[in-house]
């Protein structure tokens, strides 16, 4: 089944809590627009897609991923996934995604910049400050983000910041986006474990995904008296049942492209989430959890950090099993928030304080884990955390539409 298939099962499910008609079903499941284009760069083609799902609540939002699976439906998915979480945040954004099909690790630095340089070229006219504004995704960061920068402004022959997120300070990014998405996560574990682990302490904690914000937010918990006891990259994982070193695994990382060396238990990624602990932290990719290993989770409590970790039926397991599950479209929404105080800056040549935003990051995310726990109480606890985050945010996209006169 496509992840799209399974998005479309999800709101199918919400359908006898929520009244939604199949008007408005078939309203959220029909993206805005949909670019494709198959990029050259030193002679190679590469299929590349741009894709807004929605734009009610303002200009399109969302990364650009470099990786070899990406095709239509993820990006289709992955743009209502951020369309969702814009709205989840109550910032002005709707939801849009970008992806090129291709292996980063294997390609050499200038194909990599003339990729990126191609994307733009292709899709110049759909994107813009106040039209669709990208970010990093997987495989992408603050350099690829400046070559696209670059390359529009050469293209529309101006200064346009605000048209891509994710930059250098240098270029008008801001120091905090570095650790949001991590930040952001480390904030909703926090007040998840106020509800789900009362009146404990040294917990346990797994991360799968050792990229950006698998590391970062592993530190993190680390620093704050959780054990973190495993970490895994896509060649596999480390374990060590008394916590890890993770200032040794990350100089490990980066000398060898691995977390592992000696330095504890090698151990697989499927293994890794079969662990028992506390708390499953997922930073990979999608659909890592599955009809196939969801019986074989043994923590107690899963956070989202990766786009779409746990499939459509493997939520409904571990529902029926009691545990709980915090959506990504909260969990990793910290990364999008602090990239709005980037556009909102670059738009207005405000330069705020740090510390300010790194407050108003704080406020957004503990009110966005309110309002989902909330809704999950107001229904009797009949549903899971992300029916909970849907219903809100969809409401906010519908009611939008409704203003519009779209539906």
């Amino acid at each position: 089944m496509s992840t799209f298939n399974q998005i479309e099962l999800r709101l199918k499910d919400l359908r006898s809590i929520t009244n939604w008609s199949d008007d408005q079903i078939n309203y959220l499941i029909t993206p805005a627009q949909i670019s494709f284009s198959e990029l050259v760069a030193n002679g190679q083609k590469y299929p590349a897609w741009r894709i807004i799902a929605n734009s009610d609540l303002g200009p399109g939002k969302g990364g650009i991923r470099f990786h070899p699976q990406v095709d239509e439906d993820e990006v289709k998915s992955l743009a209502f996934w951020m369309a969702l979480k814009n709205s989840l945040a109550d910032i002005p954004y709707g939801g849009a995604k970008g992806g090129i099909a291709f292996d980063p690790k294997g390609t050499d630095a200038k194909t990599i910049e003339s990729i990126s340089r191609a994307y733009i070229q292709a899709f110049h006219q759909n994107l813009g400050e106040n039209i669709d504004v990208p970010a990093p995704d997987v495989y992408t960061n603050s350099q690829i983000m400046s070559y696209m920068l670059d390359e529009f402004e050469k293209i529309k022959g101006e200064h346009q910041p605000g048209m891509i997120t994710g930059k250098p300070v240098e270029l008008g990014g801001i120091v905090l986006r570095q650790d949001a998405t991590a930040r952001g996560g480390y904030l909703v574990v926090k007040e998840a474990v106020k509800k789900y682990f009362v009146g404990q302490d040294k917990l346990t904690v797994v991360v799968q995904g050792f990229g950006n914000a698998g590391a970062y937010v592993a530190k993190m918990l680390a620093g704050d008296s959780f054990k973190v006891v495993a970490v895994s990259d896509s060649h596999g994982g480390v374990y060590d049942v008394n916590g890890l070193n993770l200032e040794a695994v990350e100089k490990i990382k980066q000398e060898t492209g691995s977390v592992y060396r000696d330095n504890g238990q090698a151990i697989s990624n499927q293994e890794l989430l079969a662990l028992p602990v506390d708390i499953l932290v997922l930073a990979a990719l999608e659909n890592q959890i599955t009809v196939d290993n969801a019986n074989q989770v043994t923590a107690k409590l899963i956070i989202e950090l990766a786009n779409g970790p746990v499939d459509y039926a493997a939520d409904q397991i571990l529902f029926s099993r009691g545990i709980p599950v915090v959506p990504d479209i909260l969990a990793n929404s910290g990364g999008v928030i602090v990239s709005y105080f980037e556009w909102a800056q670059n738009r207005t040549g405000q330069i705020l304080d740090n510390d300010f935003l790194a407050n108003l990051l704080t406020k957004k995310m503990l009110a966005s884990w309110q309002a989902v726990y909330d809704k999950y109480i107001e229904l009797d606890k009949k549903i899971n955390l992300r029916q909970a985050a849907y219903i809100i945010a969809i409401s906010r996209i519908l009611s939008a539409a409704k203003w519009r006169g779209k539906i």
